[in-house]
Formats: C-alpha cells, sequence, structure tokens
C-alpha cells in the first residue's frame, strides 16, 4: 500500500517502513506526525481525493533534524571588480513512516515548515 502526502510545497510517494526527507517541520526527534493522504493506492485500485482521501491519514515519526549538502553560490559582476561567494546548506527533518490507514476522520493539520 502507498500514499501520496504534501508537506514543504512538495508532494512525496510514501509506503510504511521508508525513510523520507523533508523540508524542515518545526518538530522533535520522537515526535509523530500525520499527513493527510492526496491518493491512497494498493497495486490495482488507486483511490484520488478531491483533494484529500476522507478519513486517510499517514502517521510518521520525527527521527532527526539534519542539514543538506553545502552549495556555493558565487557572484561576479564584470568590469567593477565585484566578487561574492557564499555556502548555503538546506534543513530537512528526517521522518520514517510508520503506517497509512483509515482513521477517525480528524486528522491533524499539516505541520508549516519553519524558516
Amino acid at each position: 500500500m502507498y500514499a501520496v502526502i504534501r508537506t514543504g510545497g512538495k508532494q512525496y510517494r510514501v509506503e510504511p517502513g521508508m525513510t523520507l526527507e523533508v523540508e524542515k517541520l518545526a518538530l522533535e526527534p520522537g515526535d509523530r506526525v500525520e499527513f493527510d493522504a492526496l491518493a491512497v493506492g494498493d497495486g490495482e485500485n488507486i483511490t484520488i481525493g478531491a483533494p484529500i482521501v476522507a478519513g486517510t491519514r499517514v502517521v510518521a515519526e520525527v527521527l532527526e533534524q539534519t542539514l543538506g549538502d553545502k552549495i556555493i553560490v558565487a557572484t561576479y559582476k564584470a568590469k567593477v571588480r565585484t566578487r561574492r561567494r557564499i555556502g548555503h546548506r538546506q534543513k530537512y527533518t528526517r521522518l520514517a513512516i510508520r503506517e497509512i490507514g483509515s482513521g477517525d476522520g480528524h486528522s491533524q493539520p499539516e505541520v508549516a515548515a519553519a524558516e
């Protein structure tokens, strides 16, 4: 069984037991978070929500907060001797998908990405 969830402005196809890196969520390691499913499939059948599949939830556990690879951004302006070099590391939250199942219809809203 698989589901499609949305977090951080992106959509992810998830299955129970998989690990996923998403944009940083304001949660601590060990916390559990629920996502609404946009679509659910079991191999043969697929149910697409409008916009979500009613009564279906995806439960995930926060494993850690981590940083992505460093990206170097360099700018240069000709004739004025201007050079600038900046590094950036994106913040991510690593999630473990625990279960995909039907809930009581009262799922928690998506947690907004911090920063």
